[in-house]
């Protein structure tokens, strides 16, 4: 895995961290979770773009219909249609949740 240089907010925001448990504002275990978090986060696997290809292979290779991998995903038999033709592209939540299910299978979200 390739190794990222923290950035200047992160550090600053764990010197800080750092302070408060140092004054007793904070105990350890809240300092521990606020730096893994911050940590964490610039290692989070990229959310990449979906293709109405591939939802459309993920939606078959699941063997649903296009009515129950819409209900699944909270959407509507027709945006799934439109994703599946192109005609519109994921994006936010619904991008990152189309990831979840591509790696893991949909039954990760059930």
């Amino acid at each position: 895995m390739k190794r990222t240089k923290t950035s200047r907010l992160t550090r600053n925001l764990i010197e800080m961290g750092k302070d408060l448990r140092d004054v007793g504002l904070i105990d350890e275990e809240s300092f521990h979770k606020i730096t893994m978090r911050l940590l964490e986060k610039e290692k989070m696997p990229k959310v990449k773009p979906i293709t109405s290809d591939e939802i459309r292979t993920m939606r078959e290779k699941e063997q649903v219909s296009q009515a129950v991998f819409a209900y699944y995903l909270n959407l509507t038999v027709g945006y799934i249609s439109k994703l599946e033709r192109g005609l519109k592209k994921p994006t936010g939540p619904l991008l990152t949740l189309l990831n979840i299910v591509q790696r893991k299978g949909l039954h990760a979200i059930l």
